[in-house]
């Protein structure tokens, strides 16, 4: 599976006319464009398509619609805030994919370069194939498995650069409800995934040589909570040393990494296999 990063950004964008107070909203399409992002209504857009090709985005006051094609090969469409944050974020709507597609909050960080995912929906891939699980997060009513992985020589926000790409996957999906940023943010750290300073932030549709639609709308803005208690747990087979600066790690424990400063030397059979340079795992 190859996932574009979402930066080359974007094309085919139509923008809500203001309806009067006894107005039902209506969405009118305005002329495609190669690329663009914008903010309307004080949300932040965008749109990116590898292949100019077979996909309709039409903008709202706080919510989008999407149809895609497979022509487009990669599609990756939503709204957000151009500065992400640890918030909570509301939506409601429709998914509807025929074949490979992800519903998730995205984003980026920077110092570190971090591309993230936190997906309540997919089409008939899981988006967490073939990665490494790191652990789970319970939240907002259902429990997401942790991955991560290393992008190397990919396309960013920073042009072509080698980045950690971190994932929760829920493992009911759902469409519509709220998704706590924090909780997810506070997890990845406790497992040594490292964020930076945040960049744009959106509810994304991806569809990935696939077809189907969205409509999706978007509320949020809402500071997390001062002390947030999500329940972060490792692999159900990893054990935490007792004492994490000494001692050896259990199956799937923590053991390297940049500002690590628990137990290196891995519980036998297993040994401290590096992740990338902020994260070693006992494998």
């Amino acid at each position: 599976m190859v996932f574009t990063s979402l930066l080359a950004l974007l094309s085919a964008v139509a923008v809500l006319a203001a309806p009067s107070a006894t107005e039902e909203p209506q969405l009118f399409r305005r002329q495609a464009v190669s690329s663009g992002t914008g903010t309307v209504d004080g949300y932040y857009y965008s749109l990116y398509e590898e292949v100019d090709s077979g996909v309709t985005m039409n903008i709202g006051s706080g919510e989008y619609s999407l149809t895609w094609t497979a022509s487009s090969v990669d599609v990756v469409a939503g709204i957000g805030w151009a500065t992400g944050s640890a918030q909570a974020i509301s939506y409601n709507g429709t998914f509807s994919p025929n074949g490979n597609a992800y519903l998730s909050v995205y984003g980026w960080t920077t110092s570190p370069l971090v591309e993230y995912y936190i997906c309540d929906s997919y089409g008939d891939y899981n988006p967490s194939t073939g990665l490494t699980q790191v652990g789970t997060v319970t939240s907002d009513g259902g429990t997401y498995d942790v991955y991560q992985t290393v992008r190397t020589n990919a396309p960013s926000i920073q042009g072509t650069a080698t980045f950690n790409q971190y994932w929760s996957v829920r493992t009911s999906h759902r469409v519509g409800g709220t998704i706590t940023t924090s909780n997810h943010f506070n997890a990845w750290k406790s497992f040594g995934m490292e964020m930076g300073s945040f960049n744009y932030q959106i509810l994304a549709t991806e569809g990935y040589e696939s077809s189907g639609s969205s409509s999706i709308a978007v509320s949020g803005g809402a500071a997390a909570p001062s002390n947030p208690q999500p329940t972060s747990t490792p692999p159900p087979t990893s054990t935490p040393p007792s004492n994490p600066g000494s001692g050896t790690v259990a199956h799937y424990g923590q053991c390297g990494g940049i500002g690590w400063t628990g137990g290196t030397v891995c519980a036998a059979p297993y040994t401290c296999k590096v992740s990338n340079a902020y994260y070693s795992q006992c494998l």
